[in-house]
């Protein structure tokens, strides 16, 4: 059989790990895998697939739809990240998988609000009470406290909820 690279992203801490594995691996399989390269888990981890809605779960013996070379598997104390987003007076909010990006958000939140495709060009999502604009390829739970859900209180980060502002994209012209 051959043999893929994944990616490794886990909640509450920088950087990516990679596994090598099947493209037919079961549960059992991944995580054995994410074991081997020194991922702890337990009965409060979450697996995701990339952007999945749902987590990966089921007996060790279950197949993993959807393994493919380069994909990224996400590990997180959270199901869903409760995500506001704030423009100008009014707020949306909506539940996302961990994996998602933070170009998701931007893109319902465009839509929630419904700004004209040249107002969403010139608008970005920033981080509440704080100048941080994460890249829009930035997965939700990288932004997010750690495995602690009372360790990051500042900056629009608690535990499994986000807060962006949809702010005018500053840019200088001449």
């Amino acid at each position: 059989m051959s043999k893929i690279i994944v990616f490794i992203q886990v909640h509450g801490q920088s950087g990516v790990r990679e596994a090598e594995l099947s493209a037919a691996s079961n549960l059992g399989e991944l995580q054995d895998a994410l074991v081997a390269a020194g991922v702890k888990l337990d009965a409060e981890t979450f697996l995701f697939l990339d952007e999945g809605e749902e987590h990966l779960c089921g007996e060790r013996q279950h197949p993993v739809h959807g393994l493919k070379h380069g994909c990224r598997i996400h590990l997180s104390r959270c199901k869903r990240i409760k995500t506001t987003v704030q423009f100008l007076e009014k707020s949306a909010e909506r539940d996302f998988p961990p994996g998602a990006r933070v170009r998701a958000v931007k893109e319902w939140a465009v839509r929630k609000f419904e700004l004209s495709p040249k107002d969403a060009a010139e608008h970005v999502l920033q981080l509440c009470k704080s100048t941080e604009r994460p890249p829009s390829d930035t997965p939700l739970l990288q932004l997010v406290g750690g495995h602690d859900h009372h360790d990051c209180h500042e900056h629009g980060r608690h535990g499994c909820k986000l807060c962006f502002d949809l702010v005018p994209d500053k840019r200088v012209e001449g």
